[in-house]
């Protein structure tokens, strides 16, 4: 028995996925997949190792020995590679850059699809990432294509850095910018809009109002915390 719809979010770079995915979970009771961050932590995982991020081989041979979890911790959803708390070291503009690439290879993307889908497998999940409405999950009862222009995506990924971070606007704009051309150039899995997929376009709209617009397209859902019953 299926435990609720599975729900993708496709999208660039600090489109504001993660934010609005997080918001959408917690307000329908279903299970977040940051599929991103899955690749974020390949790409920190390889950079420990010693595994240059063009690798492919290599790269396939980590995955294969790469243990990640998500667990509902202080009322955030953490992930762990192994039995380390990753969450906050996969943020960085170069971490961010790095799964951009690792993702690029087929056996890091085939070894990562194989996992969100085992975990999405009796649905009730909310799946964000690059290709989780055309790959991962094609049959999401809910598709959507968060979007936002460029600047707009590039202030969001300054403002997140930490104190200990200090990368000028520019050089995270330019990351953006070419993270978008790295994305929906690549030969394997590259981002785009899925058919079936709904457009929101997030530059100037609050979380709360792209939430609801996302819960007026998905049948079956509350958006009060529970899944289930009439739709929006």
């Amino acid at each position: 028995m299926r435990r609720g719809p599975v729900i993708a979010i496709d999208g660039p770079s600090g489109a504001g996925k993660t934010t609005v995915s997080r918001r959408l979970a917690e307000r329908t009771g279903l299970v977040r997949i940051d599929t991103g961050a899955m690749y974020r932590a390949v790409a920190l995982a390889a950079r420990k190792a010693g595994i240059p991020w063009s690798d492919a081989s290599g790269l396939g041979t980590l995955c294969a020995g790469l243990s990640m979890e998500f667990r509902q911790e202080g009322g955030e959803m953490r992930l762990f590679l192994g039995a380390e708390d990753v969450s906050r070291a996969i943020r960085t503009p170069e971490i961010s850059m790095g799964a951009s690439a690792v993702s690029a290879h087929a056996p890091v993307r085939e070894a990562m699809v194989a996992l969100q889908r085992k975990i999405g497998e009796e649905g009730g999940v909310v799946a964000e990432g690059r290709d989780t409405g055309t790959v991962v999950f094609p049959g999401a009862e809910a598709k959507f294509f968060l979007d936002a222009a460029a600047a707009v995506r590039a202030r969001r990924r300054f403002l997140e850095q930490g104190a200990g971070e200090r990368v000028a606007f520019e050089d995270v704009y330019q990351d953006v910018l070419r993270r978008d051309v790295q994305d929906s150039t690549r030969d394997h899995s590259p981002l785009r809009m899925a058919p079936d997929a709904v457009y929101i376009d997030s530059t100037v709209l609050p979380v709360d109002a792209v939430v609801a617009e996302m819960l007026r397209h998905v049948p079956g859902l509350r958006g009060d915390g529970a899944a289930g019953g009439p739709g929006r």
